[in-house]
């Protein structure tokens, strides 16, 4: 068998697709398709065959996409893969209703956060859930990660109920847990002391995930206080950080530590985690972060709402709500048995919900579902089940 995953980078293939490309080569071939960049070697060196789209933006580019469906149509023509899995907006999108007409087997999509929530402005909302509309109807089955997208598009009728399932979202709980051993050594590589509570954020340097916001909390926060922000810039997004920003940060002491492939030891020299985001789907940082044994501290937004239990394992406050975000940072800095508590319950609640095995398995299974009521593909079927 031959299984693709399309997303529009391949840093996505790598962070948010790994174990479910992993999963694939027990069946044959497994295929990423992706603009390419520096994660291709990494994938290659797994087994798992990369496939340029060279067209492929995040940012908003007609022509580019134009090209990229091109390019997609010519890929799948070739290639003949026996399930596409589709993936991020844009190629969540093109990718469902090109390979249903390049004539693709199964067709899967994950919505990894419906690019409009309810409380997006009409026209966006229209926009989003007529494409979502359109695309879903060439999918055989729509995987949905975050429950509240979930009720939306069940209550509302903006794909078939019979071909939504809910997948959540999960992280690897051997990579991400507790380990009290590295606090010492990694605060010591972060330059903290005695008694500075570290905060940190990991997540791309743009508006949409609330680092101005982060960025200006700190500044009202006192010297006990050291604002950890990891992750890369991306000059690509219309919303990235300016920066005169990121300036002005470092000068008032943010510690920026670019991107980093060692985040679950980064957690290890955190006290809390924080996550000031406009939009999420299921916030992948924010699940490592509470599997890590950090309270988490973000947006009362639709994902991040899935990770934080308000009040046991961290604080939810308004969108950009500065002044609320730098009074939940003292309120739990402050307070070392509150930290203790929220970091067993963040434990807890990551051990419960958060295991990327109990995806994967969601994932494989939705395959061998939708192949066995097709008639295909009996070797997927025995090992996957279909029931």
């Amino acid at each position: 068998m031959k299984i693709a995953h399309l997303t529009t980078v391949d840093m996505s293939l790598r962070y948010l697709l790994l174990p479910q490309l992993e999963a694939a080569r027990e069946l044959g071939e497994s295929i990423g398709i992706s603009a390419a960049g520096a994660f291709v070697p990494e994938l290659e060196s797994r087994s798992i065959r990369h496939i340029a789209l060279a067209s492929s933006t995040r940012g908003m580019n007609l022509l580019a996409d134009l090209r990229a469906i091109g390019q997609l149509w010519r890929v799948l023509r070739h290639e003949r893969p026996d399930i596409l899995h589709t993936h991020n907006p844009k190629p969540g999108v093109y990718g469902r209703i090109v390979g249903r007409l390049a004539g693709v087997p199964i067709v899967v999509n994950t919505v990894h956060g419906l690019y409009a929530t309810p409380d997006s402005s009409l026209p966006k909302r229209m926009v989003v859930y007529t494409l979502e509309w359109i695309a879903s109807r060439f999918s055989d089955a729509e995987l949905i990660q975050s429950p509240e997208d979930f009720e939306l598009l069940w209550e509302r009728g903006i794909m078939p109920r019979s071909k939504l399932r809910l997948l959540g979202n999960g992280v690897d709980l051997e990579r991400f847990r507790p380990d009290p051993g590295l606090s010492e050594p990694v605060r010591q590589e972060l330059g903290l002391t005695d008694g500075q509570i570290a905060v940190g954020l990991v997540a791309r340097l743009v508006e949409e995930k609330g680092v101005p916001e982060l960025i200006e909390a700190a500044e009202r926060l006192d010297d006990r206080y050291v604002v950890v922000i990891v992750g890369p810039r991306d000059h690509e997004k219309a919303d990235a950080v300016s920066e005169e920003l990121l300036a002005r940060a470092e000068a008032n002491g943010v510690r920026f530590l670019g991107m980093r492939q060692d985040v679950e030891r980064i957690y290890q020299g955190l006290d809390i985690f924080v996550l000031p985001s406009h939009r999420e789907g299921f916030p992948r940082a924010a699940m490592e972060a509470a599997a890590s044994g950090l309270p988490v501290i973000a947006t009362d937004i639709r994902g991040c709402r899935q990770v934080v239990d308000d009040g046991v394992n961290g604080i939810l406050f308004p969108v950009r709500d500065v002044g609320a975000l730098a009074a939940a940072i003292m309120r739990v800095g402050a307070d070392a048995g509150m930290r203790s508590m929220m970091s067993q319950a963040s434990t807890d609640r990551a051990h419960l919900l958060f295991d990327e095995r109990e995806i994967v398995n969601r994932v494989m299974g939705t395959y061998a579902e939708v192949a066995k009521r097709k008639g295909l593909f009996p070797a997927l079927v025995e090992r996957w089940g279909g029931d």
